[in-house]
């Protein structure tokens, strides 16, 4: 049995065909593609047209597959018309249109009541936030909508020709209208922002059976549709006494919990429960990510300096350690743009001395989110009470050699670095559950175990990380 996995980033998307051979999970990638934003007029926008193509041209490049299934990052939807066509392009979540939006909406109704309705982190460009704005400008494409579907479940619409509009679980948790305690949308809320609920359509949990593509047998099958989502479901280990994070543009670390945890610490913390699969939900935080690295690429290579990811990596283990450290969720390293020039103005106005060189900013970076990320394992150890004796991290950042190192010296416990390919492999899994060639998402977890080897960073303490450390939470709090 072949499935085929679309696998689809802020960056680019994957197509990756897997299958079950003597017992280990197999995949091979057989198309990749450019995501390349629009300009319109003013606005960022998704080319959802182009992504449907080079889904397309992915599917013709299977042979014998049974079913296909999409995951795309959270937050960002499709408005459709009475008659099922798309309003216009689906927007951006770093459009400018979200400025100021969230606070905006906290006139209207309290952070706490938002989090005690939702569970989620408060994030600028959370669904929410982009319906609150549309509803505000007035937007013809909200009155006019019939129906609202996510990213990956309106690709998933379009591959079947039409018919049935669901959202699936994972990605409808994020979009902050969503209540993980009543399991449907926040109908309340929504009606006190002046949202239209009459759009949001039933969900439905990962690896649900959707239809076919159309004028093919191949079934169309929802994975865990969220990205992280799918590649949580690829950790090959969560008990109690670890934590994962998803290290990708975003890096997403969290625990899997049976309940959602909607609390005054957790709401303090600013932590978010977003679906998981097999009856859980990820009890997690968003950090900014690999995403810095990205832009400051962008910004060198405007200026001449053609540097690659490997190459900046290797220059950065050599670089001086712990020059500086800032903020990585700094709200001004949102935009796209001069994330350098940024980066050197934060840690400028904090007194520290300004990295020169582009490896010397990439350790910076670098030690900067093992930093944020010590602060979020301290918040999760104090909400839940737990103690945390290993880090599984998964995804395209799990190849970052200096980054897990980093990450294990300041958190203080080891780290386990692999599957890099976790999305996709979340995704193949829970295809081949819901067509039965897997029989259940533990099944598909010891699948995992035993196709995928790993590698482990044990911790090494430093005096000088340790002062880093303290400096970093003296940082955070001023």
């Amino acid at each position: 049995m072949k499935c085929l996995a679309i696998d689809i980033g802020a960056e680019s998307g994957r197509g990756i065909v897997g299958e079950i051979r003597g017992g280990k999970l197999h995949f091979e990638e057989v198309h990749r593609f450019a995501n390349i934003p629009l300009r319109v007029s003013e606005s960022l926008r998704w080319n959802v047209p182009e992504l449907l193509r080079e889904i397309r041209i992915a599917i013709d490049a299977c042979n014998g597959i049974e079913s296909v299934g999409v995951d795309t990052w959270a937050v960002d939807f499709a408005l459709l018309g009475a008659d099922g066509a798309l309003l216009e392009l689906p927007y951006h979540y770093r459009d400018s249109r979200n400025d100021g939006v969230m606070q905006r909406a906290f006139e209207v109704v309290s952070r706490e009541r938002i989090y005690e309705q939702t569970g989620i982190q408060f994030l600028p460009f959370n669904t929410l936030y982009q319906l609150y704005g549309m509803k505000c400008l007035g937007s013809e494409s909200l009155t006019q909508a019939e129906s609202l579907l996510m990213m990956p479940d309106y690709l998933h619409y379009e591959l079947m020709g039409g018919g049935s509009k669901e959202i699936e679980f994972t990605n409808a948790t994020t979009t902050q209208c969503f209540n993980p305690v009543t399991g449907d949308w926040a109908f309340d809320l929504l009606d006190d922002l002046g949202i239209p609920t009459k759009f949001f359509p039933e969900t439905v949990l990962p690896g649900t059976c959707l239809g076919k593509v159309a004028d093919s047998s191949i079934k169309v099958v929802a994975p865990a549709t969220h990205d992280s989502g799918s590649a949580v479901a690829a950790v090959p280990y969560v008990g109690e006494d670890a934590i994962w994070i998803s290290s990708g543009t975003w890096s997403i670390l969290g625990i899997e919990v049976k309940e959602p945890i909607v609390t005054r610490e957790s709401l303090a913390a600013n932590f978010t429960n977003e679906g998981g699969v097999d009856g859980t939900y990820r009890f997690c935080k968003n950090v900014m990510g690999l995403w810095l690295l990205q832009q400051c690429k962008v910004t060198w290579e405007g200026q001449g300096l053609d540097v690659s990811y490997a190459e900046l990596a290797s220059q950065a283990e050599r670089a001086e350690a712990f020059v500086a450290c800032f903020d990585p969720d700094h709200e001004s390293l949102l935009a796209p743009g001069d994330i350098p020039g940024r980066i050197a103005r934060l840690i400028r106005d904090s007194g520290q001395r300004v990295p020169e060189s582009p490896a010397q900013f990439a350790r910076v970076i670098f030690e900067s989110l093992a930093l944020k990320y010590r602060q979020n394992l301290e918040q999760l150890t104090a909400i839940t009470g737990r103690k945390f004796i290993r880090i599984h991290i998964v995804g395209g950042g799990s190849q970052n050699s200096l980054l897990n190192q980093l990450t294990a010296d300041i958190c203080g416990i080891p780290v386990y670095a692999g599957p890099a390919e976790a999305t996709a492999v979340g995704n193949l899994v829970m295809q081949m559950v819901a067509l039965g060639a897997v029989s259940e998402v533990a099944a598909g977890r010891q699948l995992i175990q035993s196709s995928f080897e790993y590698t482990i960073y044990e911790p090494r303490g430093s005096q000088a990380g340790e002062r880093q450390i303290q400096f970093f939470k003296e940082l955070i709090s001023s």
